[in-house]
């Protein structure tokens, strides 16, 4: 048994595994330092450094969009959990993280942006969940969320700024 086949214990509702009875398990990703396997509903991650966490849904398709475990977000730090306030879902990633709503849909938020929405409390601030992922050049960035947006640049840091009245 592997640390794969153990989470996948505790998850059944994922479903059986896509390569069921084609002979194939596990397999390494490409990065090289940890491995995966994709169920019917989801799949799951492994590396030495994160553990084993599932990622699904509409958070799976914008990871595998954003390069998935090679790409800049790495491994699953945590399984899909639900937000505080009963609307959103989340995963956190090695250099990120992936919210979604039925609403706004799934967006990727890292970095310095990331750590000013946290800063001010997430989903739970003014800003509310991002509509956008981090868009921009190297010198100026930015996320939209529903309530405004937190920009970045060298000389001024992420700054977040309101756009609407809270609802």
């Amino acid at each position: 048994m592997t640390a794969i086949d153990d989470k996948w214990n505790t998850v059944q509702w994922i479903g059986p595994p896509f390569d069921a009875g084609a002979g194939s398990h596990e397999g390494p990703n490409p990065d090289r330092r940890g491995t995966s396997r994709d169920y019917t509903n989801g799949s799951i991650y492994w590396s030495p450094a994160t553990g084993a966490h599932e990622v699904h849904g509409d958070i799976r398709l914008k990871y595998a969009q954003v390069g998935g475990s090679s790409g800049f977000l790495g491994y699953p730090v945590t399984d899909e959990l639900g937000c505080p306030d009963g609307v959103g879902r989340f995963n956190h990633f090695e250099g990120g993280s992936i919210y979604w709503t039925p609403q706004t849909g799934a967006h990727e938020v890292h970095g310095a942006i990331r750590d000013a929405w946290a800063g001010i409390g997430w989903e739970n601030s003014f800003l509310r969940y991002p509509t956008t992922d981090e868009i921009g050049t190297g010198s100026s960035r930015s996320n939209r969320f529903q309530h405004g947006h937190i920009s970045w640049s060298p000389t001024e840091g992420a700054v977040a700024h309101r756009s609407t009245p809270i609802d």
